[in-house]
């Protein structure tokens, strides 16, 4: 029995429902887990490649990244740099197998305060995704959002044609920046904004609409549409699907595998509670924002400082872990280890 066209749209899940306007991005480096959700895009990061990097099934992308590295040859460290661009590469080549859309690979968290390093870095990752016969327009550079990496992610797109996701972002002011900049894409964080309400307030627990996460993204969303940047919103770090669901209607939502699922599993009604035509009635000011101005709005963010300084260093700290591990996998056996 077909049912009937209610009891079918009754049926629908969240997933499918939130698809209708709202473009869905799979937040991991385990491609193997986004073929069921069929995502439009995929988001990578340096602690989901770590993690990947582990697991038995992707031994051959790391086998293939240590083997280039050596063939290119150079110090140790040199080696140890081009086999992780080379890897963060195959991973994201092969997430491009899965997905009709673009993957966002990340530089390194490290550079985050040098504007010319995280340039030639993503030049780099951009040439070897050219060597692997990828289009630079399948891909968005992961760059963090400190005034260095904004004003990189905005010579990167003006000069060289790479598009940018700025990515640990927790303020307005750096919102408003990333606008002013022209970056193709921001990636405004929910669930660590959540995280920090948490563990620095009393309050515990809050409704979807009332989720500070939630709050953030709705004012950068609104910010965007009311003045017009072209600039696509991306809610990214969720907790739950409640957050999600209040944000039905942004731009793109970078979600897990495994609140994907949830999402799939889930057939409540879902309706859009975003809207570019709500926007144009709020009651947002438009700012400008040079350097000296936006380091005193951000900082007066306390939550915002706290955060970006915590992601850049757990990134950081990733970055460092995936090179020991590779470290020891290429040079273990001739150090006596």
């Amino acid at each position: 029995m077909s049912g009937s066209p209610v009891k079918r749209q009754r049926m629908e899940s969240a997933l499918d429902q939130l698809k209708q306007f709202t473009t869905v991005v799979a937040d991991t480096g385990d491609f193997n887990a986004i073929d069921e959700y069929k995502p439009q895009d995929a988001t990578t990061n340096p602690s989901l490649i770590l993690a990947a990097a582990q697991m038995p099934a992707y031994q051959e992308l790391v086998e293939e990244a240590v083997a280039y590295g050596k063939r290119l040859g150079g110090s140790q460290e040199e080696q140890i740099t081009n086999v992780i661009d080379k890897l963060f590469v195959l991973f994201g080549a092969e997430i491009l197998k899965k997905i009709p859309g673009r993957v966002s690979t990340e530089v390194d968290a490290r550079l985050s305060f040098d504007k010319d390093a995280m340039v030639a870095r993503a030049r780099r990752l951009i040439q070897l995704y050219k060597e692997a016969g990828i289009s630079k327009d399948r891909v968005l550079i992961k760059l963090s959002s400190t005034w260095e990496g904004i004003q990189a992610g905005k010579e990167l797109e003006e000069q060289h044609g790479i598009r940018c996701n700025m990515t640990l972002l927790f303020s307005f002011a750096q919102a408003v920046a990333c606008a002013e900049a022209g970056v193709t894409l921001i990636s405004p964080f929910v669930g660590r904004i959540l995280d920090w309400h948490v563990a620095n307030t009393d309050k515990k627990s809050y409704e979807p609409l009332e989720d500070p996460g939630v709050k953030s993204v709705t004012k950068i969303y609104n910010y965007y549409k009311k003045f017009g940047y072209k600039t696509i919103v991306m809610g990214a770090s969720f907790r739950n699907t409640g957050q999600i669901k209040a944000l039905a209607g942004c731009d793109f939502l970078t979600i897990s595998p495994q609140l994907l699922g949830e999402l799939l599993r889930d057939t409540s009604k879902l309706a859009p509670a975003l809207s570019a035509k709500a926007a144009q009635a709020s009651a947002l000011e438009k700012l400008h924002l040079d350097e000296k101005s936006f380091r005193w709005l951000h900082n007066e963010d306390r939550m915002a400082v706290e955060k970006l300084s915590d992601g850049i260093r757990r990134f950081a700290a990733d970055a460092v872990k995936l090179e020991r591990m590779l470290t020891e996998r290429m040079f273990g056996a001739e150090n006596g280890k």
